[in-house]
């Protein structure tokens, strides 16, 4: 038997799952078979998921956010069980707008005159935004706080930081799946490292452990003969699932977990 008994999941769209059929909160974006559903299965533990797709560090830990649908959920932390002994934690690539950023370069290559695009142009005024130094302490921080925050609220939770899946590798070339020029690619690359750091920071200044799901990916790119992440998707009902993980991937974090854990 698990020692694991409870687990608690926070996140963003990586954790959450947008695209994974079937959706439990559609508002949310969240699959039931997503990695910590996939994890509280394979330990047969409770899970309480309060993951929510564009989540920040700042809407887990003291803001309310407003989803897409019109929604607002308060912060996740709000949630967090007392009783949860485990607390998994994918959050910060929207503090560095890594898949908002691919999602609107995606559209504006390939349609320009969608209607996300004219609604995305806004948070974009400047292009694809590279992170500084300065931002990818912050995006640490704020992961270092909702651990402190969790420690505060489940005393002996057992904190793990799980980092973002690899969305582009040296096989992602320009394609249906991946429409950015070589240019974008090496810019979203850049962001993609700094989120992978950005974990490093939190896991070295806080008592968390850390799961490189970024390294464990690395081969599953886009372009790779098995991609842990769905590509591309240019219709509007289903392009949030772009640039995000698939099943596979989903399944491959679920295993590392439990193989973290001891389990």
């Amino acid at each position: 038997m698990s020692q694991y008994r409870h687990i608690a999941a926070l996140g963003s769209s990586f954790a959450a799952g947008p695209g994974i059929e079937p959706m439990v909160d559609a508002d949310a974006l969240r699959s039931s078979n997503n990695y910590a559903h996939l994890l509280a299965a394979k330990l047969n533990a409770l899970l309480t998921d309060l993951s929510v797709s564009g989540a920040t560090t700042a809407t887990i830990l003291d803001v309310p956010q407003l989803t897409m649908t019109g929604v607002e959920f308060p912060p996740q932390i709000q949630g967090l069980p007392a009783t949860a002994d485990l607390v998994t934690i994918t959050a910060g690539g929207n503090d560095l707008q890594f898949a908002g950023s691919m999602l609107f370069e995606a559209w504006s290559r390939t349609d320009a005159s969608s209607p996300l695009v004219a609604m995305m142009a806004p948070e974009f005024p400047h292009g694809i935004p590279l992170p500084t130094e300065e931002s990818i302490a912050a995006m640490a921080e704020g992961l270092i706080r909702v651990v402190t925050g969790v420690h505060l609220r489940a005393a002996n939770a057992r904190v793990v930081l799980v980092d973002y899946l690899t969305v582009l590798n040296n096989s992602s070339v320009q394609g249906h799946d991946w429409p950015c020029t070589l240019e974008q690619t090496a810019k979203f690359r850049q962001i993609q490292d700094a989120i992978a750091r950005g974990f490093e920071l939190a896991a070295e200044r806080s008592d968390a452990d850390l799961l490189r799901a970024s390294e464990l990916s690395q081969d599953h790119g886009l372009g790779s003969a098995e991609p842990w992440v769905f590509g591309f998707q240019p219709s509007i009902e289903k392009t949030v699932s772009s640039f995000h993980p698939n099943q596979k991937g989903m399944a491959a974090v679920a295993d590392a977990l439990a193989q973290l854990l001891g389990e």
